[in-house]
C-alpha cells in the first residue's frame, strides 16, 4: 500500500511539473522572430520577421503597392545569382512616378549612381515631393551584371569600376547573358541588336527573372509615369509600341528635355532595338521616357535633377 501511495505520488509530480513548463513557457519562442535590420543604402532600421521574400507579408505587400509608406523599401525580386532587386518608396502621395536604373548593369554603371544620387536627394530634401506623390526608386535592376564590374550590387563609387573593357562590356548582360533591354514584351526577338552586334533577347519574352521582377511589380504597383536611365546618347527619347505616343508620353518627354537640356526624340532610331522595357510600357498604357546620359561615365546630376524637379511639379498639378 505504501509503495502503491508512492508511485501515485511521483506520477502527481511528474505530471504538476508538465503543466507547469507549458504554462510559463513564452509563447514567443514559438512566434516569428523579429529583428532589425540596417538597410546598408538608405541608412533607416527596419523590423523584419523570419519569412522570406515571396512568402506570406511580402506577397500581401507587393499587392497592395500603395500601401507602402515614404522612406521603405521592397525587394521586388531576386536576379539569376540571387541578389535583391529593390525598390525605395519617398513621400506618401497616391500619383506614383517611378525611375529606374542599372538595367545594364555595370557596362551602364553611372545609370545606378545617378538613381542612388536621386535618392539621397529625396531623403535630404523630402519636402521637394509635392503631398500628391509618391517617388520610387529602383536603382539596379541588374545586379549580377552590376556586380561583375564593381565587386558589388549595391553602393559602389566611381573608383571601384573595373579598367578593363572586355569586363565593362560583359557587365552589360545579366548571368544567362541575356540583355535585359531586349526580353521585354515590345516586338520581341530572341536574338535582338546592339549597336552592330546580335545579343540574346532571352529564350522567350520575360525568360529572365529580372525583368518577370519588374513586369510583376509594374503590373501591381500601377505607376503613372516611368523613367528609365540609359547610357550613352545624350537625349529624352519617348516610347511607344506600333500604337503611337501616348499624348501623356509626349508631354513628359518634353518637359524633361526642355527643364534638362537634353534634346528630346520621338523614337530611337540609331539601331533597331526589340524587346524594349519602355516600350512594353507603352504597350501598357502607361507614360514612359528614356533618358539616356552623354557619356558613360558622368551622372549629368544637375541636367536630371532639374528634369526630375519638372516632372514633380507636373504631376502636383
Amino acid at each position: 500500500m505504501k509503495t502503491s501511495t508512492i508511485v501515485w505520488t511521483i506520477v502527481v509530480l511528474i505530471l504538476v511539473g508538465i503543466g507547469a513548463y507549458f504554462l510559463f513557457q513564452s509563447p514567443s519562442n514559438n512566434a516569428p522572430v523579429v529583428t532589425e535590420n540596417q538597410d546598408t543604402t538608405t541608412g533607416t532600421t527596419q523590423p523584419q520577421n523570419n519569412m522570406q521574400i515571396g512568402q506570406t507579408q511580402a506577397v500581401d505587400q507587393h499587392k497592395g503597392g500603395s500601401q507602402h509608406k515614404g522612406g521603405s523599401q521592397f525587394v521586388i525580386g531576386k536576379s539569376i545569382e540571387g541578389r535583391d532587386i529593390t525598390a525605395y518608396y519617398y513621400g506618401n502621395g497616391g500619383k506614383k512616378i517611378l525611375f529606374v536604373g542599372g538595367i545594364h548593369g555595370g557596362y551602364e554603371w553611372n545609370t545606378a549612381l545617378v538613381a542612388y544620387e536621386l535618392m539621397d536627394y529625396l531623403k535630404a530634401n523630402p519636402g521637394v515631393i509635392p503631398s500628391n506623390e509618391q517617388v520610387t526608386v529602383i536603382p539596379v535592376l541588374n545586379p549580377d551584371g552590376l556586380n561583375k564590374v564593381v565587386g558589388t550590387a549595391g553602393r559602389f563609387a566611381a573608383a571601384d569600376v573595373s579598367s578593363s573593357a572586355d569586363v565593362q562590356v560583359s557587365g552589360r548582360f545579366n548571368a544567362n547573358n541575356v540583355d535585359l533591354g531586349r526580353n521585354f514584351d515590345c516586338n520581341w526577338k530572341s536574338d535582338g541588336v546592339w549597336q552592330n552586334k546580335t545579343v540574346s533577347g532571352g529564350s522567350e519574352v520575360f525568360s529572365e527573372p529580372e525583368s518577370k521582377a519588374v513586369r510583376d511589380y509594374v503590373t501591381s504597383y500601377k505607376p503613372d509615369a516611368v523613367v528609365v536611365w540609359y547610357s550613352a546618347a545624350g537625349g529624352v527619347f519617348a516610347s511607344s509600341c506600333n500604337s503611337g505616343i501616348l499624348p501623356e508620353t509626349n508631354t513628359i518627354t518634353n518637359i524633361y528635355a526642355n527643364a534638362s537640356g537634353y534634346p528630346a526624340y520621338k523614337s530611337f532610331d540609331f539601331y533597331k532595338i526589340t524587346g524594349d522595357m519602355v516600350d512594353w510600357l507603352a504597350k501598357n498604357n502607361i507614360p514612359a521616357i528614356s533618358v539616356l546620359l552623354s557619356t558613360h561615365t558622368d551622372t549629368e546630376w544637375n541636367k536630371n535633377l532639374a528634369g526630375i524637379k519638372a516632372l514633380l511639379e507636373h504631376y502636383a498639378q
